[in-house]
């Protein structure tokens, strides 16, 4: 992956690959949830759109494609064209206040660090802030309205898609982040965050039970368990890893120069995020996600990068969604 990140042709290459397993993936995910081809396709077409804006950051040679003036346009494209996609298509009801809205939110990340503006911390930590505000406001609930019922949680996550194709270009291309962003860890990565997973599991997921905050369950379907792996180590955990300890936890590291107190300030901020989780103030989940953070973030400063702390994410996620309720 490393080397075809490299070149033009990998790029396509992973493109083309991409679109037909997203394909299929759909289609059964379709099939499995009882919903019609005639109303999955739209949404499937949506997410074939996003997908190659979401796979640039990856690619450095693409992301000095979108560098300098470009970069705003590019992040304009990459949040309109999947939502126009679905517009078209039928699944999302479009309405001219939302595109206006969904413009507005691409355009003010994209100019965020507009080449000559100074940069401030106050500024890091806002560009940061906006991403969880528009994630609990509902903002995008609103813009992502389903034609079809059934269908209005995968179209939210499209919306959630793309704040990620938004944001990870800005703190890439503009800020300048250097956080190891990337689809496939190394050995090293795999090593390091398969030993952090079993670092939790001693720990963390005993804690659990003996906290009462999880009880064991009938195993899931392999088919389901490697799906939920899929998932969070190319989504959610990916784009959590970079926001938390790519970006928010190397921003600490700079300021206080110390990468102790960075690690513990953003572990306890990570696991504060979660005080919400399946009710208000779940402290058990926070002290847990908190351990999930520390083991996450050290991983990070042992390798240099993400990668590795989103293996251990993805397994702990995956591990607590096949075994325990």
């Amino acid at each position: 992956m490393s080397a075809m990140a490299k070149s033009p042709g990998g790029f396509l290459a992973v493109v083309a690959a991409g679109w037909v397993a997203l394909s299929a993936a759909g289609l059964l995910y379709a099939r499995y949830q009882g919903i019609p081809n005639q109303a999955a396709l739209p949404v499937v077409a949506a997410f074939l759109v996003a997908f190659p804006f979401y796979l640039v950051p990856a690619f450095p040679h693409m992301c000095d494609r979108i560098a300098g003036g470009r970069l705003p346009l590019y992040v304009l494209a990459a949040a309109l064209a999947p939502y126009l996609t679905g517009c078209l298509d039928g699944a999302i009801v479009f309405q001219w206040d939302g595109l206006a809205r969904l413009a507005a939110l691409a355009l003010g990340l994209g100019l965020w660090y507009w080449p000559g503006r100074a940069r401030s911390i106050l500024a890091d930590l806002a560009f940061l802030a906006v991403i969880p505000a528009v994630l609990l406001s509902g903002y995008l609930e609103s813009i992502y309205t389903a034609a079809h019922p059934p269908l209005k949680k995968d179209l939210i996550e499209l919306g959630h898609v793309a704040l990620i194709e938004i944001a990870v270009p800005v703190l890439i291309v503009a800020r300048g982040v250097r956080a190891g962003y990337g689809f496939w860890p190394t050995r090293a990565e795999w090593t390091t965050g398969l030993r952090y997973y079993l670092y939790f599991a001693l720990v963390g997921f005993p804690l659990a039970l003996a906290l009462k905050t999880v009880h064991l369950t009938r195993p899931a379907p392999l088919w389901k368990i490697g799906a939920t792996f899929l998932g969070f180590f190319w989504v959610i955990a990916l784009s959590e890893e970079f926001f938390v300890r790519g970006v928010l936890q190397g921003w600490l590291e700079e300021w206080t120069r110390r990468a102790t107190v960075a690690l513990l300030v953003t572990s306890a901020l990570f696991g504060a995020a979660h005080l919400f989780f399946r009710g208000f103030p779940n402290w058990r989940w926070a002290l847990l996600t908190g351990i999930l953070g520390w083991c996450c973030g050290r991983a990070r400063n042992e390798t240099g990068g993400i990668r590795a702390g989103v293996v251990t994410h993805a397994l702990v996620v995956t591990t607590w969604r096949a075994f325990f309720v």
